[in-house]
């Protein structure tokens, strides 16, 4: 597990998170002292920060905040090819590869090059309306379509490579990638997929009288989905605000050609000693309430 030493650093911070600012620095000091050059130490939120950032100006981003900070930091890394390695500030941390109060032991491990770089599959997004492209994104998570503010389901269909798969009478309809088949995916049911493999997951969100399972499908396909509804509907990225969506409109997915690139000092089975530890934490496996 022997990789290019590390030497330019980026250190980001969410900025609404109680002392990620503090520790930001302290990250910085720690580097600098090792004789790392810390080019910068900002809020990821900083507009400035990405037009400091470009392919091969940094060696690594170390993102200190919870999963919504890896989710961004992976949109705004994943084009220019810049490894992420996550320290977690937040409550869950499951996408951050160092604990609150481990990276005085594990950041020189970086420093020596001795990690690994995972590979995580993202998804091209795009909105369109009678025709007319409307808007696109890229997301590491997952693309859900659903009902708005009314508490009465749409009706969904779900096209693969331009065929009909299933239709849908739900409360929304998620297509996710493997990391985000154990975010909202599996909050409803969706089975869980390693982080490595290629694969694209579509899970209905309550379904009445419609197809209840999750779909696994490969990397190369199209996925379209038609909504049609007389009330509310609305599009959300990566669980970002809602986007309207009117009758008739379709939202396409495909595997995007950008990849996000995390750093690991673990071995890759401890995706599986993860998930476990997580699931213990949730209160309903303890009898709590």
């Amino acid at each position: 597990m022997n990789a290019a030493p590390i030497q330019r650093i980026a250190v980001a911070y969410h900025p609404n998170l109680p002392e990620a600012a503090e520790e930001a620095r302290a990250v910085a000091g720690f580097l600098r002292e090792r004789g790392a050059e810390v080019l910068e130490c900002a809020s990821l939120y900083d507009p400035e920060l990405r037009c400091r950032l470009s392919p091969g100006s940094h060696d690594v981003l170390i993102a200190i905040g919870g999963d919504g900070t890896m989710l961004r930091a992976g949109r705004f890394c994943a084009g220019m090819g810049l490894p992420i390695l996550g320290i977690n500030a937040g409550h869950f941390g499951f996408l951050s590869e160092i604990p609150r109060d481990g990276w005085r032991e594990q950041l020189p491990l970086l420093l020596e090059g001795r990690y690994r770089l995972e590979q995580r599959l993202m998804l091209r997004c795009e909105h369109w309306r009678a025709g007319q492209h409307l808007a696109h994104w890229d997301a590491l998570n997952d693309v859900v379509v659903c009902r708005g503010q009314f508490v009465r389901p749409i009706q969904l269909q779900a096209f693969v490579d331009g065929y009909e798969m299933a239709s849908y009478v739900a409360d929304g309809l998620i297509v996710a990638t493997p990391t985000g088949s154990t975010a909202y995916a599996l909050a409803v049911g969706g089975p869980i997929l390693p982080p490595e493999v290629r694969n694209l997951l579509i899970i209905p969100v309550a379904p009445h009288l419609s197809v209840d399972r999750a779909i696994v499908l490969p990397e190369g396909v199209s996925i379209s989905i038609r909504t049609y509804t007389s009330h509310e509907a609305v599009l959300s990225v990566d669980g970002h605000l809602p986007v309207p969506v009117l009758d008739g409109d379709e939202v396409r997915c495909t595997a995007g050609d950008r990849q996000v690139l995390f750093v690991r000092f673990q071995d890759p089975s401890y995706f599986y000693r993860n998930l476990t530890r997580y699931m213990e934490r949730n209160p309903s496996s303890r009898g709590g309430v």
